[in-house]
């Protein structure tokens, strides 16, 4: 089968750990880029990096690319492309256009040029809703076509409806639980929980589930598409977890939304939610375990007056409960890190999280 290259997308700044994840899952020779990981592969390779990667944002296939400098020639090079071994005549595309330091210099009219090459040369629908999106960079008069075969952002599990404010996006969850040493077999504890992203996320991982078995992909709906083959790719390898995950926030809403959402995902029998404020938090029995939470930056639901306490308040608890466990705190501000009095540092990139940059400060409690 012909391998070609394949962009896995994550947010800027957790690239390292998707790399780790990807040569973990038995993809070869990735190698880091701005914003994703890319390796060389075929279209099972695709169908599989989508279906079990967690921290992915998007899987990309590039599927072609030549050179142009004139709007006037786009159209018949188009043309020229070998389009149906991937579009289907029955399925509508979107095109998206990027350019830069080029002769064609305007996205939209390359847009309408290719949109035109491709009605021509397959006589596929255009369409702006279409769930199949070809993108297009044009960067030094040189034109790169990709395929998302993704859809919806991977983040989307498929299995959870309720969502709490400022959420922390699954796949950045499972990229972060990974920079803590999360391996499936520790205990997770969030006492921030939200929506229970990182109680979830951690349980679905020591349970050998696949990310992306509740949803569907946009690959699904291209000509290399084979059910049977896929089919096969899903099957799991699930076991019984040896840690014990855990929830809690002073929110009744969150903690209903948590159970709704680990229900959904079928992991509710693994996790457990309840509701008290940080302060009031106390470990379950067991060895200790990983504590990874997610609190307010202030940036975005409010100011931060309130907040270098509650972080106090956390940190009190922590250091009075927790000993020996390994405790990972997301936030914008090094000064909200150091209320807790927590002896926590930083060893790694921040990242790109919702218009803000964050950081993972992590320690283990003395």
């Amino acid at each position: 089968m012909r391998k070609f290259e394949i962009f896995v997308v994550t947010a800027p700044g957790l690239e390292k750990p998707l790399a780790a994840e990807i040569t973990e899952a038995g993809f070869k020779k990735p190698k880091m880029m701005p914003g994703g990981v890319r390796f060389r592969g075929n279209w099972q390779d695709v169908w599989r990096a989508n279906l079990c990667l967690r921290g992915a944002v998007r899987v990309l296939a590039r599927i072609g690319n030549f050179q142009c400098m004139h709007l006037n020639l786009l159209e018949r090079q188009i043309g020229e492309m070998s389009w149906t071994p991937y579009l289907r005549s029955d399925v509508p595309v979107k095109v998206e256009v990027v350019t830069q330091k080029s002769k064609i210099y305007h996205a939209g009219a390359a847009k309408e040029r290719i949109e035109k090459g491709l009605v021509a040369a397959v006589g596929v629908p255009i369409s702006n809703e279409a769930d199949v999106v070809l993108k297009v960079r044009i960067d030094n008069n040189m034109l790169t076509f990709s395929l998302d075969t993704s859809g919806e952002s991977l983040h989307k599990r498929g299995h959870k409806p309720a969502v709490a404010k400022a959420p922390m996006r699954e796949n950045m969850a499972a990229l972060f639980l990974r920079q803590m040493g999360y391996d499936g077999s520790q205990s997770v504890y969030d006492p921030m929980c939200g929506s229970g992203t990182f109680v979830i996320e951690a349980a679905e991982m020591a349970s050998g589930l696949l990310p992306g078995r509740s949803r569907r992909f946009a690959f699904e709906q291209l000509a290399s598409f084979d059910g049977e083959a896929f089919a096969a790719l899903k099957t799991e390898n699930t076991q019984v977890p040896q840690g014990q995950f855990f929830g809690s926030d002073k929110d009744a809403g969150a903690i209903r939304m948590s159970l709704e959402n680990a229900d959904r995902a079928g992991v509710a029998d693994i996790c457990s939610f309840e509701q008290k404020s940080a302060g009031e938090i106390t470990p379950p029995d067991g060895p200790p375990g990983i504590v990874i939470v997610n609190p307010p930056y202030g940036a975005r639901l409010g100011d931060k007056k309130g907040l270098f306490a509650l972080h106090a308040s956390l940190g009190k608890a922590l250091s009075a409960q927790f000993s020996g466990w390994k405790v990972g705190i997301i936030t914008t501000d090094a000064g909200l890190a150091k209320a807790t009095n927590l002896p926590l540092e930083t060893r790694f990139a921040t990242v790109a999280h919702g218009g803000l940059k964050v950081c993972l400060y992590t320690c283990e409690v003395p």
